[in-house]
């Protein structure tokens, strides 16, 4: 009874390393094979002949399903692209200039407001403002 649950185990585990043959789509073929690892880009293979990684690419739609590998999303077209692209036709070209031209302007029209409550526009306004300033300090 003792050696029942470790019998049960060496079953299992013997079981799950069954030697099978993986074919590539190039052809190539690893007989008698075992999958000795899973990474994130492929298989490590043990066989007769040695130990060898098979990536997910190399291998049929189904091994590549029972492994649950996914194929990568290709990379997305820069941003910059995207604008070059849209400012190839005329008419997004003049909304892209017209838009810049008024945020442009606006700043501006900011920044000349902030600069015309900091400083005084006439001499007169300055010296009214000394003036009262040399009544509270007094």
């Amino acid at each position: 009874m003792k050696y029942c649950g470790t019998l049960i185990l060496a079953v299992l585990f013997a079981s799950l390393a069954l030697a099978e043959d993986f074919k590539t789509t190039t052809g190539k073929v690893y007989k008698n094979a075992t999958v000795s690892r899973i990474e994130g880009d492929g298989i490590v293979l043990k066989t007769e002949a040695g130990i060898a990684k098979v990536y997910f690419t190399e291998l049929p739609q189904d091994v590549q399903e029972r492994f649950h590998w996914a194929k990568p999303e290709p990379p997305r077209e820069p941003f910059y692209g995207r604008w070059a692209a849209a400012a190839e036709d005329p008419a997004v070209l003049a909304k892209i200039i017209a838009v810049g031209t008024s945020i442009i302007a606006a700043v501006a029209l900011v920044i000349s407001h902030i600069r015309s409550r900091l400083q005084p526009t006439t001499p007169a306004t300055r010296a009214s403002r000394r003036r009262a300033a040399n009544r509270t300090s007094s």
